[in-house]
This record gives structure tokens, sequence and C-alpha cells, in this order.
């Protein structure tokens, strides 16, 4: 029985993938063990998104042939899709495997270790084929992969879509990722009745770029049908969505949504700036008034719902004038939570041949001014909860400030910290009276 070691990089979605990667393995009569001394294979499932993501994925790659030289290291992913050629001449990479043909890994495998057994080494390096890449830029293929548990034991991350069409100025993912591509419904019912069948209780849809998922497919509303339909499973008692663009949450999407008890009243919209002039410089596809308005549909259908963003600081040419525009719409907006990133040049995109790259130190003191304005709107949004009855999914007992409590989330994502009482709530979903002095 061979051996094999696995480490993620990146995304929930590679994280996905990683899994079904390593339950293919194993049913084909692998052993995952640590990754660490004494594999036969290790498989990086690599990312892409940033410089440094590229350099973290290089650096595991070189660790894994360290230690064991004698294994076979696999890169996966959306480096190899940027990199591959470079890859080729990495003497610390065996094989390489782009996007969209994870699903050969076996067969992959199998051919390399049966090359290898059976000649010469000096051989098997000129005969054996050690790249597998496709041109992801025009393929209409949706990669099937499943899984039948994850790491998590209460909560499920399910893939179902892929690729991107927005091509936003500053990312390198729809030239690794390729177009968007949609799983078919049926399958994705199947894998979340088979996970609720194993007691999972909540499942969170995510994909490269969950908006569009359907759209491929010619269906209208197709992600507003698929939470309907998941919302039909039995033992599935809710479902979160991942990032989501603003244009998705349209009138009749929000009406339909919040008539659906099992859905989270917490959503991710993608926002970067609140600047209309840096939107437009990042290639995004909507204005600051557009996502307001969204959220304020939210806040209409929806109790107090979380609303969560993202937003990078210091992107080329970002003036002064710029960020205040941006600092004045999350004070406007108050998101639960906001994760704040300082630009990152990533090579091959259109913004890291700008002019105009702000300068580190002042990327560092935007992101230190919206980090403050963050814990105080979060603050203000628990506060606003604080009091309320809500219902907890607990996952595990955990020690917090020298006593035993057990943790879960609510609802709208807020992790809480509960005494432990003797009784077992693992994968319970329980109503509490929420303090704020429970919330981490």
């Amino acid at each position: 029985m061979r051996k094999v070691a696995f480490h993620n990089l990146g995304c929930k979605v590679n994280s996905y993938e990683t899994e079904a990667m390593q339950q293919l393995l194993e049913a084909n009569g692998y052993e995952t063990v640590p990754f660490e001394a004494g594999a036969d294979v290790y498989i990086i499932n690599t990312c892409s998104v940033t410089n440094m993501a590229d350099r973290k994925s290089r650096q595991m790659l070189h660790r894994a042939k360290k230690m064991n030289p004698d294994a076979a290291v696999v890169a996966v992913g959306c480096y190899v899709q940027a990199q591959g050629e470079a890859l080729k001449e990495d003497a610390a990479v065996d094989l390489i495997i782009g996007n969209n043909r994870k699903k050969e890994l076996v067969e992959i495998l199998e051919e390399y270790f049966s090359e290898r057994d059976d000649v010469s080494q000096e051989a098997a390096a000129e005969k054996k084929e050690s790249s597998y890449l496709l041109d992801i830029n025009h393929t209409n293929e949706y990669e099937q992969l499943s899984v039948t548990r994850t790491a998590e034991h209460t909560r499920a991350y399910i893939k179902v879509q892929d690729g991107c069409n927005q091509f936003c100025s500053y990312c390198i993912i729809p030239y690794t990722r390729g177009r968007i591509r949609s799983r078919a419904m049926d399958e994705v019912i199947e894998e979340i009745r088979q996970l609720a069948a194993a007691g999972y209780r909540e499942v969170v849809l995510t994909g490269i770029h969950l908006s569009s998922y359907g759209r491929d497919l010619q269906e209208e509303n197709g992600l507003l049908n698929l939470i309907c339909a998941v919302h039909e499973i039995d033992g599935i008692e809710r479902i979160r969505l991942g990032s989501i663009e603003p244009r998705v949450i349209t009138e009749e999407f929000a009406r339909r949504a919040s008539q659906l008890p099992k859905l989270c009243p917490h959503f991710h919209l993608s926002l970067q700036s609140g600047s209309n002039r840096t939107l437009k410089r990042m290639n995004r596809k909507y204005t600051a008034e557009e996502l307001y308005e969204t959220c304020e549909r939210l806040r209409r259908y929806f109790d107090l719902p979380a609303l969560t963003t993202d937003v990078i600081v210091g992107f080329p040419q970002e003036s002064e004038e710029e960020f205040e525009e941006t600092y004045a719409f999350l004070e406007k907006v108050k998101f639960y939570e906001t994760h704040i990133f300082k630009y990152s040049r990533r090579k091959g995109t259109p913004a890291d041949r700008m002019e105009g790259q702000i300068p580190e130190e002042v990327k560092h003191e935007r992101s230190r001014r919206l980090l403050e304005l963050n814990q105080k709107n979060r603050s203000a949004y628990i506060d606003s909860l604080c009091g309320k009855n809500v219902s907890v999914l607990f996952e595990e007992k955990t020690e917090k400030n020298g006593r035993i409590c057990w943790t879960g989330h609510t609802m709208r994502y807020l992790k809480v910290n509960v005494p432990d009482t003797g009784e077992d709530l693992a994968g319970k979903i329980c109503d509490c009276i929420l303090d704020k002095s429970d919330v981490e």
C-alpha cells in the first residue's frame, strides 16, 4: 500500500478538491499520512492568486522532495496552470497536473510508478510523461470531483462551479481556472444527500465565481434555483453561500431567498473598493451605489443580516481622495466584517503593469485605519444581536480562558463559546440568548 501526503494552499475550492483527491486515492488503495517524511507520494494543491502564493507553492514542492527524494512529488492546481512550462525544469517536481485533470490522478500515478518500476531511472526520465495540462481557457467541461466527508464534522463546503469570466485587472484566476463551468444540479443534490445522511447539518455552496452558477447552462436564476433545491434535502438544516457578486441579489432573489428558513442570513459581497474610479480601474462590473442598494435590499428582506465583504487598499493609482471614499462607504454600510487586503502585485495581470504603484508604507497606514473601522463596525453589529435568541450549530469542545466550552456558529456566522454542562453538543443545533462575552 502506497502512502500519500497532501498539502493544500489557497481557497475553499482548493480545499474541496484536495479532499476529493484524497478520497479518490483512498478508494484505490492508498493510505493517507501526515505531510512529513515517510510518504511515497506528496501532492501539493497549489495556489497562484498572488506572487507570494506562487512562492509558497514552490517552497512546499521543494520541501516535499527534501523529505523523501525517492517519493513522487506531484504539483497540482493553479500555480501549475500558470507556470507549467517552468515547472517542467524543476527537478523537485515529478508530475505536473493542471486544473480539470485532477480527476485522472489515480491513472496518472499508476502509469508513473509502472514506468518507474519497469525501467531504469535514467530511461524512465526520458520515457515517461510528466506534464498533464490542458488549455484551460478552451474547455467547457466541469471537472467531476466529489466528497463523502470533509475535514469539518458538521459543515461541508460543496464546490458547485468553476472558472470566471470577470477578468478583474488584478486577478490571474480566469487564466488559471478558465471560463465559467457549472456542475449539474442533480450531482450537487446527490452529493449533499449523502453528506446529510452522514450527519452533516450545514452546507456552504462555493465556487470560483459562485454568482455565475447556471449561466453556462442557459439557466435563468441558476443559483437561486440551486438553493431552493438544496433547501428540500432532509437532514440539511442550514445553507450558507460563499462570496457572491452584488448584481445577483435582485429584488426577486432577495424576496424568494428570504422565504427559505434554512438559508443563513449571512452574505459575503465582493466590494474591493468604495470608490467608483478605483472600481473602474479594477474592471469590477458594478458601482459603489449599486452595492449599497444591494445591502439595503438584503436588510429589507432579512432581519439583521450579517453582511461581510473584502476590500483591497493601495490599488495602483489609488489617491487619498479615493481611499477616503472607501472609508466613508464602509462607515455608511457598516458591514459586520471587512476583510482587508493590501494590494499585492501579480505578474501577468493588467494591474501589475499599471503606473502609480502605491508605496508599502501607504498601504500599511490605510490598512490600519480600515482595520480599526472594522472593529468598530463589528462590535456595533454584535451589540445589535445581544440579548436576542440565536440558534447555534455546535462543532467542538475547546478551552477558552481557562474554562471548557462548546464552540459553534450562529446562522449569521458569529462564533460563540458556551460553558460545558456535561452534555455532548457536537452536531446539535441549540437556541441560546446571545451574550457579547460569548462571541469570539
